[in-house]
Parts: C-alpha cells; sequence; structure tokens
C-alpha cells in the first residue's frame, strides 16, 4: 500500500483483503472495540473536566472524532478520542475565550490539519527532534499533574483565585494547601494505588467503582462529578457556531497550536502501532482524517482530539487489525452515553484526578528525558531542559518554536564544523613514504572542500590562497552534496580573487546539485564549460594541457 496516499487505509483493506481474511478478521475487531471502549470511557470523561468542559463533551469527542478518524484515517488501529496533550491547552481557550473561542480554533486545527494532509507535509513531522517531543510531552505531563493537585488532595480556593496558566495553579496550591481534605485524599490515594497494580481489568473501570463506593457506599467526604457539572445524557447534536472574522483571527495561534500538537501526536502514535503489528501507514491521509475528525467533534459540541497511544496500544492487544476496531469502540461510547451516562454523576473528583495523575505518569516518558540527560550531548540537554521548562512556564508554541530554532542553530553549528577546505600537500622527495601520490606541476594548486557549502561555512572559502607562480587553482568537490546561495556567493568571490591574481579555475567532480545551482547562476558560463571536469585526474591533465598551450604561445 502507498504510504503517501490520499485514500483511506479501510477502502484498500476492504479492496485488497479476500473475504474470508474479512469474516476471521471481523470478530476480533468488533471484540476489541468494546474493550477499547471500557479503556476509552472514563478517560473520556476524566479528559474533558481537566479540559474545563462537562463531562459528556469528552463522550461526544470519542464518539464523533473517533468513528470519523477510523472511518477515514490512514492507520489500520489507530484510536483517537481526547487525550491528556491537549487537557491544559483547551482549558486555557475555555477559561479565556469561552466555548466559541474553543470550536473556532478547534475548527481551524481541523482546516490546517486536512492542508497539511493534502499538500502531503506528513512526512516532516519526522523533522520535529526526538529532544523536543521528550521535552514538550514531559512539560504536558507536568502541567497536568499541577492542575489535578486541588482535585486530588480536596483543595478549596477562594472565589476569584486565578487558575488559568499553570503558575496560577501552581500559585493557587501552595496558598490553599491547609484547605486539604483527607478524605477526599484517602479516596484519591486508594484509587491511584488501584491503577497501579490493576492488570487484567482496566484500572481506570476499577478505580471508578472503588471511588464511587468509597464515597456513596461508605460515606467519605469528597466532591463528585455531580456536584459541579450537570449531567447530560442526550446524543450530540450538530451546532453550527457563528464564526465571525474577529473571533477567528483572534483564535488562529490556538488552532495552529492545537494542529501542530495535533499532528505529532497522531503520527507519533501511529508510528508506534506500526511497530506492534508490523506495518505502514499513511501519514497525509492520517492527517486528513484527523482534521476532518477534529472538525466534526467541534460541530457536535466535542473538543480537540489525536491520536491516543495507549488506546492504540490496547486495540492491537486486543486483536484489533483494520479500523472496524475504532469504529466500534466509538459506537459503543455512544450507548454508553445513552444509557449509564446519569451513573456518571456519582464519579468522585479525587478518582478523576488519579486517573489523570496516572495519565500524567504513563505519557511523561521519564526514563526516557532521564536517558537523555545523562548519554546526550550538552546542546541536545539544554534544548530538551528549555523546551520541558517553556512548556510548563509558558505553552506549548512557545516551547517548540524556541526548541526547534535552537536545534536548527546547533544543527548547523555541527554541519558547518564538518565541513572542511583543505589544500593537498607537497612532497617534494622521490624516496617518501606515502604512497599514492599525484605528479602536479609547480604551478597548478588543488583544494578539496568536503561536506556541505552552506551560509554557516562560507567564510572556509577566504582560507583558499595561491602562490605567486599559480597558474590554475583546481578545486576538488567530490565531497560537497550540497550548495546554497551563500556558498555560491563565496565561489564568486573566489573567482574574482583568482582573477585578480592571474589564476584560472578548473573544478573538479561537482556533484547534481552543486552544479545545478552554479548553472542557474551563470556560474559556468562564467568559469566556462571546459573548466568543469569529471574527476581530479581529468582536472590536472587539462590543468597541464592548458599550460603546454601557453609555453606554445610564448
Amino acid at each position: 500500500m502507498q504510504r503517501d496516499k490520499i485514500k483511506p487505509i479501510l477502502f484498500s483493506i476492504i479492496k485488497h483483503s479476500s473475504k474470508e481474511e474479512l469474516k476471521r478478521q471481523l470478530p476480533k475487531d468488533l471484540v476489541s472495540g468494546v474493550m477499547v471502549a471500557v479503556v476509552a470511557l472514563p478517560l473520556s470523561i476524566a479528559l474533558a473536566i481537566a479540559s474545563g468542559v462537562s463531562p459528556e463533551q469528552g463522550l461526544y469527542t470519542a464518539i464523533v472524532a473517533g468513528f470519523l478518524i477510523a472511518f477515514l484515517g490512514g492507520s489500520r488501529v489507530q484510536i483517537s478520542g481526547p487525550t491528556a496533550a491537549f487537557a491544559t491547552i483547551v482549558a486555557g481557550i475555555v477559561a479565556t475565550d469561552g466555548v466559541d473561542g474553543l470550536v473556532a480554533a478547534t475548527i481551524i486545527a481541523g482546516v490546517l490539519l486536512m492542508l497539511m494532509g493534502f499538500f502531503k507535509l506528513g512526512s516532516l513531522i519526522r523533522f520535529v527532534p526526538y529532544t523536543i517531543t521528550t521535552g514538550f510531552t514531559a512539560g504536558i505531563a507536568v502541567t497536568l499533574v499541577i492542575g489535578q493537585v486541588k482535585d486530588f488532595a480536596g483543595l478549596a480556593f477562594p472565589a476569584g483565585t486565578p487558575t488559568v496558566e499553570t503558575m496560577d495553579k501552581l500559585q493557587a496550591v501552595a496558598q490553599n494547601i491547609g484547605t486539604a481534605n483527607w478524605q477526599a485524599l484517602a479516596v484519591g490515594a486508594v484509587c491511584l494505588a488501584i491503577l497501579k497494580v490493576s492488570a487484567r481489568i482496566p484500572g481506570s473501570l476499577v478505580a471508578l467503582v472503588a471511588g464511587v463506593a468509597m464515597v456513596s457506599g461508605l460515606g467519605m467526604q469528597a466532591s463528585t462529578i455531580g456536584d459541579l457539572y450537570t449531567i447530560s445524557s442526550s446524543l450530540p447534536a450538530l451546532h453550527v457556531p457563528q464564526l465571525s472574522v474577529e473571533l477567528l483571527s483572534d483564535q488562529l495561534p490556538n488552532g495552529i497550536t492545537i494542529a501542530i500538537l495535533a499532528a505529532i501526536e497522531s503520527l507519533l502514535s501511529c508510528v508506534v502501532a506500526d511497530s506492534m503489528i508490523s506495518s505502514h501507514h499513511r501519514s497525509n491521509m492520517e492527517l486528513v482524517a484527523q482534521g476532518v475528525g477534529n472538525i466534526g467533534s467541534a460541530l457536535f459540541g466535542g473538543i480537540p482530539a489525536t491520536g491516543a497511544i495507549a488506546r492504540t496500544a490496547a486495540n492491537v492487544k486486543n486483536g484489533g487489525r483494520t479500523p472496524v476496531a475504532g469504529m466500534t469502540h466509538a459506537l459503543v461510547l455512544l450507548a454508553v452515553l445513552v444509557f449509564f451516562m446519569p451513573y456518571a454523576a456519582l464519579i468522585p473528583m479525587p478518582t478523576i484526578a488519579a486517573i489523570l495523575l496516572h495519565v500524567a505518569y504513563n505519557m511523561s516518558g521519564w526514563r526516557n528525558f532521564v536517558h537523555l540527560c545523562r548519554t546526550a550531548s550538552r546542546g541536545a540537554v539544554a534544548t530538551l531542559l528549555l523546551t520541558f521548562a517553556l512548556t510548563v512556564v509558558f505553552d506549548l508554541v512557545v516551547a517548540i518554536g524556541v526548541g526547534m530554532l535552537i536545534t536548527v542553530v546547533l544543527f548547523m553549528k555541527t554541519v558547518s564544523e564538518e565541513t572542511e577546505v583543505r589544500g593537498w600537500k607537497y612532497y617534494c622527495d622521490e624516496d617518501s613514504e606515502v604512497t599514492h601520490l599525484r605528479e602536479l606541476p609547480a604551478s597548478v594548486r588543488v583544494y578539496e572542500i568536503n561536506g556541505p557549502m552552506f551560509f554557516g561555512m562560507s567564510d572556509r572559502i577566504s582560507d583558499i590562497s595561491v602562490k605567486e607562480f599559480t597558474k590554475y587553482l583546481i578545486i576538488r568537490m567530490r565531497g560537497v552534496p550540497s550548495l546554497d546561495s551563500t556558498g555560491m556567493n563565496a565561489l564568486e568571490n573566489l573567482y574574482e580573487y583568482c582573477r585578480e591574481n592571474g589564476v584560472s579555475l578548473i573544478f573538479s567532480h561537482a556533484n547534481e546539485q552543486p552544479m545545478k545551482t552554479m548553472r542557474r547562476a551563470g556560474f559556468v558560463d562564467l568559469v566556462g564549460e571546459d573548466h568543469f571536469r569529471a574527476n581530479i585526474d581529468d582536472a590536472i591533465a587539462y590543468a597541464r594541457e592548458l599550460l603546454g598551450e601557453e609555453r606554445k604561445a610564448a
């Protein structure tokens, strides 16, 4: 299957699979879809609350976006829905700009994701360095932890306490730590312990049951979802928002943030899933599907969605191998919404916080974080730590922007250090132990350039020099894979330097891309087509031939 094809992978599976294969796999996908829905149910409710919206909106997201992305997506097993990566971003948008702002930002993100897919930009995600994804993922995990301390410990904040930014939340926790509810803390601790030890049955489901039993059954004092939210079991309804130019322009930065994060998270999840089932996803089709899913989610009352690695892994482990599993998971959640959603009012808030703390721990990747700090270069570690800190203190856009800028600068520095310009050494002793020597006329000098010629190394060209008796300067370019406009300008300056000193330039083994650049700049015509030779021996022979013609003319 073509990896860059803009075609839902489900359609290709149906087309290229036999009826017997589909009959064998379909029951497995249906069972896996049910099992994934069990995992997704408490997570969707918890993530909606962490995002500052009502619990049912998390299910709307998992239902609408989950179904659309599975149906149209480029991955066999990807499960999409609300994720922890979006929680703090969405909560900030809702707190400052309301639900209308969130809808506008999500629709903008959906359009951007579709454009990224149609313009086949899915492969560009691989250029986001591992240090940056590790840094901002750990940063998101920390912000999620800080945001859950209040509910986990049953803290009471005075009315009007600012809690939009992560640092505001941290300050509010520090100032009100004395209001901790020890019974709520006990409920949260028990649920967190269950999440850590439960293996066969989904831990989040067991934690929900335990939390409800402790509060409703044993009478422990802790806030529940019903105390804070009005629970609705109504079906997702289409709502076309009133989008003004002013609202869209205001939400454009938030839309870009959501789109970037959705693209990175979903494609990373696809890569993980590919490694688990030995398959390949269609990155561009996945981006288009993510865009459609996010627009659909916004129109039906949901929040931003992306690929969820944990739910995708659960799908694979339960035997899911086609998008039917993801579609089944969405339909099962729809049935739960209609018949069982009112019971969500009994779920204690410390239980929700415990689930989210467990999610934050799993997504933090702290082992990878520590490993990078121990083994990576100082520049990579600095990028990692700065991305992490900026994510916590400011936001994801700043973190990724600064991280990418530092990475590019460090990369250019590394590449420029690898590029060298060196002249050939001359040995006059016939008995020299150095072998493979070439005989050169005294008036011919040879310099080799190894590495890309770009703006980071153009000053190296100025190291080239000629003697008073030099007539021909050979530039050996077999080790130059690329040449940019700044490098081209450096060669033009070298040509002028040689012309002023009565020296002719000869180039040896110019590769395809540098040769195209030199032709486009008119440099080949300036130097002369004959002065570009196929290899160093040909270049030396040509210089010797020109010297012979000069002697005859003299």
